[in-house]
């Protein structure tokens, strides 16, 4: 993340802890104040992306996401009808090129 960026976040966050509404003018305010060079593209992104969202519950769900095990259970038939037919699945032979048996020494030689 470039330091223009970071700026624009930290204003965002500033100015909704304020609850000031995020505007492009007041994230440019923020950063001159606090002497960040910002490139002129930033601050109406964020303001743009910002200024209609309640940035209080986007704060929030940042930690609510479902973990990746949670998808599978809550997939029903499709998940319970992948599993079989993953242990189905037999392991692959190892091809003699990888077995260490075959090199004439072990880890301990």
């Amino acid at each position: 993340m470039t330091t223009s960026e970071l700026a624009c976040v930290y204003s965002a966050l500033i100015l909704h802890d304020d609850e000031v509404p995020i505007t492009a003018e007041k994230i440019n305010a923020l950063c001159k104040a606090a002497n960040v060079e910002v490139e002129p593209i930033w601050p109406s992104l964020f303001a743009k992306c910002l200024g209609d969202k309640d940035v209080g519950s986007l704060i929030s769900a940042i930690g609510s996401a479902p973990a990746a095990g949670a998808g599978a259970a809550t997939g029903g038939a499709a998940a319970a009808e992948a599993a079989p037919a993953e242990a189905e699945k037999e392991p692959e032979p190892e091809s003699e090129e990888e077995s260490d048996d075959d090199m004439g020494f072990s880890l301990f030689d």
